[in-house]
């Protein structure tokens, strides 16, 4: 994973690159991870109804020098907090939308 100010680089199984937008990024306390929400940019990246694929992967951020890694999310407890911190977000998305 390279690591920008808003967009990352991910890398599939395959070698093949995409270029993705972070829409935003958390760490865990109970988990001692960071996690990192992101989607691929461009019109590929919307599914037959219109809408965004959002990725989520727990992360080590890069030093200056050095690219980050994402990594898998482990355990139903981490999707169960994801699932929470995303419901979360779009509840306070839906707010402002709402001003």
């Amino acid at each position: 994973m390279e690591h920008g100010d808003r967009h990352i680089t991910v890398v599939d199984e395959h070698g093949n690159e995409q270029l993705c937008e972070i829409l935003f990024t958390f760490e865990s306390d109970d988990f001692g991870k960071s996690y990192v929400f992101y989607y691929p940019v461009g019109a590929e990246a919307e599914d037959e109804d219109g809408e965004t694929e959002v990725h989520v992967s727990a992360f080590i951020p890069g030093d200056e020098n050095k690219e980050g890694e994402l990594l898998p999310i482990e355990t139903e407890e981490e999707w169960d907090m994801i699932e929470e911190v995303w419901n979360t977000f779009c509840a306070e998305q839906e707010e402002e939308d709402d001003e």
